[in-house]
């Protein structure tokens, strides 16, 4: 593992280690286990058994490396108690092993590759999310944990500006963004139904703009696409006037909070997982990432390209009020501590 990842994996441990006891001797189903976000759950689930747990868990992570790597920068663990399968999630699972918690982090968040795979966006969350709780149903798991997404809220009003998870949301439900925006939100509706008639123990969280070492300058995020750009000296690409505003969550924040809901949330309940602060622009982040460079590029203004879709929302900043007050959690890492972090990988991942 790279070794800026490492120590701060340890940073996570550290926060988590007082819950983690209940993972002790069971197993972890993770789907989109190659991906960004599952890549990191699955180093923290490697380290707590090298460092905190007695009794070791055992992890399944699955993948169909749609946009994932088999050899990730994170996840090339050679360890007996992990398993790593190519398969689909669209398709069901035939697994021997009795499993305990599922995690369905599956799922294309790029707009670049939901606009490129639609049918593939929706069934990875519709139907994953179906074939993993029916199996979580028959196993009778400790927690089933699915991975929404900010974007189920749409483009708010300003009055919903922090977004509580009670905002029902303003989604167009045939625009360019549906095939992600409501495919997580049928899927959440699927998990409560599952809650309630099934009495699968249930927790959603819903991730705003999360980033961190480990992501591809080929995912097209704003994060990674500017930091990249910055990098190899070119002036940072802002989409149209650059007014959108977001708040950003460093990768360690945002894993403490994941496994502060998989471990302590309250059965059938939703999380937002971020940070609520600096709510910044667009043009006011390319800036930032400028001056920390220091190599002479600027934000420059331009239209949105081809392969992008339209109706990006104007606002997203996260009311944590709940995450905070139910589970204990707090966003450690400001926006420049982590954008230095995220440099300094990015320059030795690919040598700039």
């Amino acid at each position: 593992m790279n070794k800026l990842v490492i120590n701060e994996l340890k940073s996570v441990l550290d926060d988590i280690a007082d819950i983690v006891k209940p993972l002790e001797g069971k197993t972890i189903l993770i789907s989109g286990g190659s991906g960004f976000i599952g890549s990191y759950i699955n180093a923290v689930l490697y380290l707590l058994n090298k460092n905190v747990l007695k009794e070791k868990c055992k992890v399944i992570s699955t993948d169909n490396y749609i946009t994932g790597k088999r050899k990730n920068f994170i996840v090339d663990i050679k360890d007996k108690n992990f398993t790593f399968l190519h398969c689909d999630v669209r398709l069901p699972l035939n697994l021997e092993a009795k499993v305990d918690y599922i995690v369905h982090a599956a799922g294309l968040a790029s707009p670049f590759y939901y606009k490129k795979y639609p049918l593939e966006t929706i069934e990875s969350a519709f139907l994953g999310a179906k074939n993993l709780l029916d199996l979580a149903r028959i196993n009778k798991i400790d927690n089933f944990l699915f991975f929404s997404s900010s974007e189920i809220y749409g483009d708010p009003e300003p009055s919903a500006v922090p977004t509580p998870e009670t905002y029902a949301g303003r989604v167009s439900s045939v625009g360019p963004r549906a095939c992600y925006d409501e495919s997580k939100r049928l899927s959440e509706t699927l998990c409560v139904i599952y809650h309630q008639m099934y009495k699968v123990p249930v927790n959603i969280v819903r991730p705003f703009n999360v980033y961190g070492p480990g992501m591809r300058h080929t995912d097209y995020r704003v994060m990674p696409t500017f930091l990249y750009s910055g990098l190899r000296g070119k002036n940072l690409p802002v989409h149209d006037k650059g007014i959108q505003t977001r708040t950003f969550c460093y990768i360690t924040d945002a894993l403490s909070a994941i496994f502060r809901v998989l471990l302590l949330g309250k059965g059938g309940e939703i999380y937002n997982i971020g940070n609520d602060s600096p709510e910044i622009s667009m043009y006011e982040l390319a800036s930032i990432i400028c001056e920390i460079l220091n190599n002479g590029t600027k934000p420059r203004r331009k239209n949105y390209p081809t392969h992008y879709p339209a109706g990006e929302p104007m606002r997203r900043c996260p009311d944590l009020t709940k995450i905070k007050n139910e589970l204990g959690y707090k966003p450690k890492i400001d926006l420049a501590t982590g954008l230095k972090k995220s440099i300094v990988w990015f320059k030795s991942e690919y040598k700039l």
